[in-house]
């Protein structure tokens, strides 16, 4: 198949991307001595694991379903965290997963099976430090509900405590993560001696083109030398799929309002790109132009062809910014979101019935593969 024969909308993953996506990431994880796990909450499409076993060998997740899916389709137990468990799945939490931490003391009275069944646990800590600026994503806002304090822990953990789970990044840097790291330490170290592992959570853009991959990886073996006996585990999640495929998209209509234009297309803010309407997020876009040459797309307030783009729900806040055009847009133009791969593809919905883009990956020799095309059954058996 080519990418002529498909229908828009749709997702596309570029393998080559992809791995070298993982080649980077293994080679971190081998150079650190830390285990590198992806997170399922940004990236989770099942059919690409044969890809991910070759480089990585577990996935993190935070619910039941996640967990049945590592074990099912990855191959491997997961290592498993949630705000809250609950008796009707803590069972099958226990079966699919290999690390289970829990967000309270509470919790962890209340589930902890005994004997432990060969599952490790721990405990999510909160160091109160997080240098992400959007509310919405940042962990250790006051108040949060994510994790134990310092202050809240006993001196001695409960017996079956084995490790910490700590999460307060967001697509950061290194630099950021070694501000943090020291933070953490001087919270959690005097618990150190009593555990065998500790999670660093997601968040590390060690694939980011400005990330600064030597710094992680001597902070983390600076780490390993002062706590030889500690295991580091990191879960990113947007590291692994950062920019490896769009979201393409065609206009269907152009409507005019008081002097804005709208191109309204087949795809939805709302439902397949939300962050564009939670953060807000603004993607990189590109036009399809003459002899199929793609054409950057601007965010901008003043220029001679100016859109606004309008997604296809019934939502009146559906849209996303003005741009200016090289060209003016027609229906059937098509109009390209970059990098919607991580997280975009497990955050969408079906408000309105509106469909999921269908998903496609472009393989090492050029060949596209539909790996799925979304039905009608698909939104009824949801409410089914």
């Amino acid at each position: 198949m080519t990418l002529d024969e498909l229908q828009t909308p749709y997702y596309l993953v570029e393998e080559p991307l992809l791995r070298r996506n993982l080649a980077l990431i293994r080679d971190v994880a081998d150079r650190s001595g830390a285990e590198i796990i992806l997170a399922f909450k940004a990236f989770a499409l099942w059919k690409t694991f044969p890809i991910f076993r070759e480089y990585i060998s577990a996935t993190t997740a935070s619910s039941p379903d996640e967990a049945r899916l590592a074990y099912e389709e990855f191959g491997a137990k997961a290592h498993t965290y949630s705000p809250a468990y609950t008796e009707d799945t803590f069972g099958d939490i226990i079966r699919y997963s290999s690390h289970i931490t829990f967000n309270s003391l509470s919790q962890y009275e209340r589930f902890r099976p005994t004997p432990n069944r060969g599952v490790s646990f721990g405990l999510r800590v909160n160091p109160e430090y997080s240098e992400i600026e959007t509310e919405l994503y940042n962990p250790c806002a006051p108040g949060s509900r994510f994790g134990v304090l310092a202050a809240d822990l006993p001196e001695q953990l409960p017996p079956g405590i084995e490790g910490f789970h700590i999460h307060c990044h967001c697509e950061s840097s290194a630099e950021t993560f070694a501000r943090t790291l020291a933070r953490i330490e001087l919270m959690f170290a005097k618990w150190f001696p009593q555990i065998e592992w500790i999670n660093f959570g997601g968040g590390h853009l060690m694939t980011r083109k400005d990330y600064n991959v030597e710094l992680l990886v001597q902070t983390l073996r600076g780490f390993h030398e002062r706590y030889p006996h500690l295991h580091m585990i990191l879960e990113p999640g947007s590291a692994f799929a950062w920019q490896t495929g769009p979201l393409v998209s065609s206009v269907v209509d152009i409507v005019e309002n008081h002097g804005i234009r709208t191109a309204i297309l087949d795809v939805s803010f709302t439902c397949h790109m939300p962050d564009c309407l939670e953060m807000p997020y603004h993607p990189s876009i590109k036009v399809m132009g003459e002899g199929g040459k793609y054409i950057d797309v601007t965010l901008a307030d003043v220029g001679s062809i100016l859109y606004r783009l309008g997604g296809s729900s019934c939502l009146s806040g559906d849209f996303m910014g003005t741009w200016s055009f090289p060209h003016e847009l027609k229906v059937g133009d098509k109009i390209i979101f970059e990098d919607m791969i991580h997280y975009t593809t497990v955050k969408t919905t079906t408000f309105n019935g509106i469909r999921h883009p269908s998903i496609a990956i472009r393989h090492m020799d050029g060949d596209v593969e539909l790996l799925r095309k979304f039905t009608y059954e698909d939104y009824r058996d949801r409410m089914d």
